[in-house]
């Protein structure tokens, strides 16, 4: 049986999340990611934080906090990569989803 995760959640995006979770004063929130309909490519990267966590839901813990996905977002994310980025547009979130045929410019939605 395979120990490995469906999604890599990257140092980087774990560290984010610590400190943006430490200066919020919660340690109960989480990163979610999720799938929506949109974006110029047909489906769009969703990032919220979440003290909620559902029965169904993918839980991945790193460095003290953790990521979660729910069941129809996971089908579109698996083998992916969630990871923080710092470069001239800015700091964000990204996903590196093997499954995107193609992506939009901005790199925030989709298609498979």
């Amino acid at each position: 049986m395979s120990s490995a995760m469906p999604l890599v959640f990257t140092d980087a995006a774990a560290n984010k999340v610590k400190s943006l979770v430490t200066e919020e004063e919660n340690l109960n929130l989480k990163l979610r990611v999720y799938i929506t309909g949109g974006g110029c490519s047909g489906f769009q990267y969703g990032f919220t934080f979440d003290e909620k966590v559902n029965d169904d839901d993918l839980t991945i813990e790193k460095n003290g906090v953790a990521l979660v996905v729910d069941p129809m977002s996971l089908q579109y994310l698996i083998g992916g990569t969630i990871d923080y980025v710092e470069g001239l547009q800015g700091s964000r979130f990204v996903v590196d989803n093997p499954n995107a045929v193609t992506t939009c410019g901005c790199g925030s939605s989709f298609s498979v």
